[in-house]
């Protein structure tokens, strides 16, 4: 059976997605196909939105918000927002500021690296590297710098296990990999550059260069068509050449790196696109539907692009004051604001067959079984009785299977954005998540029939949630 179109479009971008600046670019290019508009944060947005308009922007071309706003949209009287929110980052290896290590024992050169986030590390051992990131470049007279985006694509570097042989048996049993020592990978046999630009030790060359492995620099010269004195900075991350492929007997699995979290990315995009493109429901809607996928959820989400940042509120208030041609009206905002209601969606665990113990036997989601409702007494999840039925009543009316999932009381409990975005702005969310094997592995598992679950409950949350709303009106 061949895919659906929404399992196809996962596969081409989590492909062609090595790290959070090429899946927002990615999904930019998807918006921009739909025919959404792109606007700028730095310029002013009264008179520039429009009921039934289409719009997104990106910071740090890291995060990336995209809404459609409700052809009955009414200033007078204004909307809720309905937001389905995810993060555009995962755990992996990035390259330190200097880079150069030089030759060691073996002749071995490597790079110097940084674990970014909480990641199964031992799965990136004896994989096909590459690396892929933005880059800073100069104009050739230098009065110009420009980003970048760059991914060399071809395997490049490795992280070989130690052999058996010289492991005792302790140490095969602990399975310890020390980040600052044995994360290093190693990236060719000798120390020369590789011809076609400056050397990082030639005169005039600044300090940056200098600090990076000549033959890394080399090679991303190359790969952007600049010299290697044109380079000015850049965020590179290694990542496993080994592309996205459905499995399983029945291709009815999907094995990818990075599902957590650009599963949401691309379900939530090819959402909003498909709601865009239904003229009635978009001509009787009063509120604006809406993507916020953030940077930087793996490590807390505590930046200027992160869930914990302004984003959200700003999103919020910037759109219904450009949309109230720019009254800024603090009572008509703080009403939106209790009119609205955020999806958090982000990966969630799929019971392993291997360790079926590690799950609260009652709440054992499997792949393809449909959207998990994540629920935690302790708020590491944003779920109450409210909001879970307000998305159970939505899959319902939908025909669209859920499931529930809580963590077992002797183990730890995961977060994510939903409780970060309802503690800085107050909006009413909900946690949920596509159930999938190997999470924070170089390369996970997930159900495909999930992909399409999470599109149409995505879309039906557009469309439905305000009468579903106005329906349990005092519960909340």
């Amino acid at each position: 059976m061949a895919p659906t179109p929404a399992v196809t479009a996962a596969l081409e971008h989590f492909g062609a997605s090595p790290t959070q600046f090429h899946n927002c670019a990615n999904l930019k290019d998807r918006l921009v196909a739909a025919g959404f508009s792109e606007i700028s944060e730095a310029d002013t947005w009264t008179g520039a939105l429009s009921p039934g308009g289409k719009y997104f922007y990106t910071r740090n071309t890291s995060t990336l918000v995209a809404f459609v706003v409700g052809g009955a949209y009414n200033p007078a009287s204004p909307g809720g927002f309905k937001v389905v929110g995810g993060h555009t980052d995962s755990p992996n290896i990035r390259i330190k500021p200097h880079s150069k290590r030089g030759a060691g024992a073996g002749g071995a050169t490597q790079l110097n690296v940084e674990a970014y986030g909480g990641g199964l590390w031992h799965t990136w051992l004896d994989r096909d590297l590459s690396v892929a990131g933005r880059v800073l470049v100069r104009s050739p007279d230098g009065s110009t710098v420009t980003q970048q985006l760059v991914d060399l694509e071809r395997p490049l570097l490795t992280i070989p296990n130690l052999c058996i042989h010289l492991q005792t048996g302790d140490e095969r049993a602990a399975l310890k990999l020390n980040k600052e020592d044995h994360l290093q990978p190693i990236l060719a046999l000798a120390d020369k550059t590789l011809g076609g630009g400056a050397a990082a030790d030639d005169a005039g060359v600044d300090n940056f260069v200098k600090g990076h492995e000549p033959m890394l620099l080399q090679e991303v010269a190359r790969k952007l068509g600049c010299e290697v004195s044109q380079i000015a900075d850049f965020e590179l991350a290694l990542y496993d050449t080994n592309k996205a492929a459905l499995s399983g007997i029945n291709k009815e699995f999907l094995a990818s790196a990075r599902l957590d979290n650009q599963a949401t990315c691309i379900t939530s995009a090819l959402a909003i696109i498909e709601y865009a493109g239904m003229a009635d429901a978009v001509a009787k809607d009063a509120d604006v539907s809406l993507i916020a996928l953030f940077d930087h959820e793996e490590v807390g989400s505590a930046s200027a692009v992160g869930a914990g940042s302004p984003i959200m509120g700003e999103a919020v208030r910037r759109i219904s004051s450009a949309l109230n041609t720019g009254g800024g009206n603090e009572d008509f905002f703080q009403t939106t604001l209790r009119k609205s209601f955020v999806i958090s969606c982000d990966q969630a665990h799929a019971v392993h067959p291997n360790y079926a113990h590690k799950h609260d036997k009652n709440h054992a989601p499997k792949m393809n079984g449909g959207m998990v409702i994540k629920n935690n007494a302790n708020q590491r999840y944003t779920t109450n009785a409210f909001t879970g039925f307000i998305v159970r009543e939505i899959a319902r009316r939908a025909n669209l299977n859920t499931q529930e999932f809580v963590v077992r009381n002797d183990c730890p409990c995961g977060s994510t954005i939903g409780p970060i975005i309802s503690e800085k702005t107050g909006i009413r969310c909900m946690d949920v998540g596509m159930p999938q094997l190997a999470m924070h592995s170089c390369r996970e598992i997930m159900g495909t029939s999930d992909l399409d679950n999470a599109v149409s409950l995505f879309v039906s949350f557009f469309e439905t949630f305000r009468s579903l709303d106005e329906m349990t009106f005092g519960c909340a």
